[in-house]
């Protein structure tokens, strides 16, 4: 980490860099000056080039093929996601066992800050309006039950280690730009939390990445 001027320059390291969010990621942490490592599973599908960033191949779900990439980081964001779909909800242990293994990849490399995505819907909130709430318990978590599975064991996971983690909980994603015209809750539900783009997302992790109100919370976002 260094300050040039008024900026903080990190070392920043990026799993899932090739889904919505953690492109996006990406592309905003390069964009305010932070170096970045992306470990993605087929770097072919990542066509970024940047002095500051490192493309990294490996799996997630196999500590060794990464775990040596964590030294000098100063901070983590796991944007880890499964394709399939709300139709297509297979079981997982993307989130559980890929994000452990990301936990101890960090605590032997003395890496202490992380960002990781969660889901709004994992709890349902009772500040939302009534036929959102029905559509959640009873559609969503039911569709998508071997996801939120997973994400909970996940969830579970960041929550008994000892870093300074953030459990990001969106809504309904969508691919709209960067707005920086949100609203947030840091460790309890958000009123109408509905729906907010994968760049606006991204945009509040690679602007708060030490920001310690939200350190060991969870954050609601939404337009």
């Amino acid at each position: 980490m260094k300050i040039i001027g008024s900026k903080t320059i990190c070392n920043l390291f990026i799993v899932g860099a090739n889904g919505g969010i953690g492109r996006q990621a990406v592309l905003q942490a390069l964009e305010a000056g932070h170096h970045v490592t992306a470990l993605v599973r087929d770097p072919t599908k990542l066509v970024l080039q940047h002095t500051n960033l490192e493309i990294i191949k490996g799996d997630v779900l196999n500590l060794e093929s990464f775990k040596q990439h964590l030294e000098n980081k100063d901070a983590v964001i796991s944007a880890l996601g499964v394709s399939g779909g709300v139709f297509g909800d297979k079981p997982t242990t993307t989130y559980s066992q890929g994000n452990a293994n990301l936990l101890a990849a960090m605590k032997k490399a003395g890496v202490t800050r992380a960002f990781f995505i969660s889901a709004s819907a994992l709890d349902i909130s009772p500040v939302l309006p009534f036929y959102v709430r029905f559509v959640a318990k009873y559609i969503l978590q039911k569709l998508l039950k071997n996801m939120y599975h997973d994400l909970r064991i996940m969830e579970d996971l960041v929550k008994a280690s000892d870093i300074n983690w953030t459990i990001m909980r969106p809504p309904r994603l969508t691919d709209g730009p960067i707005t920086r015209q949100y609203r947030l809750a840091v460790g309890h539900f958000l009123k109408n939390c509905l729906k907010i783009s994968r760049a606006d997302v991204a945009h509040y992790m690679v602007n708060n990445l030490f920001d310690k109100t939200s350190y060991k919370a969870t954050v609601e976002i939404s337009y």
